[in-house]
């Protein structure tokens, strides 16, 4: 229960398969308090289900393209807890057409929403924080390989992660004098919805798995126990940093 007495808001729960659900379950069952949030009315119906499982006593729509409902989350955040310890950032978004296109050919418009939604939705949401992180925090946000090396059919999200792990370094030094530190987590391919817009998914988890030093896939809750222990206080000399739970995939080039 090292985590009992923290609270923490995790944006990005879309189903039980999401990554963001397997670290609010880790969260959850290492006695935080978990806030949740859905990103529109179709998102609710499978997201306040397991609210319910985590006793999540705050439970709020948030799409972060609409800067009303993230005032309105913190500002309910601020008036039942009055702080915050941590904030999970997991979503990613880009039009299917941009997606599965060539990067040359991707279009402005795509490009800015993929931007938008996956990178800077980031800091709006580490500004909307801030204030609430009187006694320090952790901000976790959840990046991919193909940040750092061409995947293939990962195209335009290549790009918007590696500005992302940019943007948590740049993050991490400007919040650390309060306390603040910023990580990013980088797991390995899983199947979730999101993932499933990608070309060829299924074929890139099987050459993952095939490539991994330990010749695995990792799970939801392999994620989760690392998320967990990221935003706690065994971590808090850690901040700045991409952290790699993909069973040693990453390190084979």
């Amino acid at each position: 229960m090292f985590l009992k007495g923290k609270r923490g808001l995790v944006v990005g729960i879309a189903n039980d398969a999401s990554i963001a659900w397997g670290c609010a379950r880790a969260f959850r069952a290492h006695g935080a308090e978990v806030a949740v949030t859905w990103l529109n009315d179709r998102a609710r119906g499978y997201v306040e289900p397991l609210a319910e499982q985590l006793d999540a006593p705050i439970r709020m729509p948030l799409d972060v393209t609409q800067p009303e409902q993230m005032a309105a989350l913190f500002a309910e955040i601020e008036r039942r807890w009055g702080r915050l310890d941590f904030l999970l950032h997991s979503i990613a978004f880009a039009p299917k057409a941009d997606l599965q296109g060539r990067l040359v050919n991707s279009s402005r418009e795509g490009f800015l929403t993929a931007m938008d939604v996956s990178c800077h939705s980031l800091m709006r949401l580490a500004a909307a924080a801030e204030p609430l992180m009187t006694e320090g925090g952790s901000i976790l946000t959840m990046s991919y390989y193909g940040a750092e090396k061409v995947v293939t059919h990962y195209n335009l999200m290549g790009p918007v992660k590696a500005a992302l792990e940019a943007s948590v370094k740049y993050l991490a030094a400007e919040l650390g004098a309060q306390g603040i530190r910023v990580n990013a987590l980088s797991p390995g391919p899983i199947k979730t919805r999101a993932a499933s817009g990608l070309a060829d998914f299924d074929r890139l988890m099987e050459l993952a798995a095939q490539r991994a030093a330990l010749h695995q896939l990792v799970t939801l809750e392999q994620i989760g126990e690392m998320a967990a222990f990221l935003v706690g206080d065994n971590a808090r000399q850690v901040t700045g940093q991409t952290i790699y739970v993909d069973a040693g995939y990453n390190i084979r080039g």
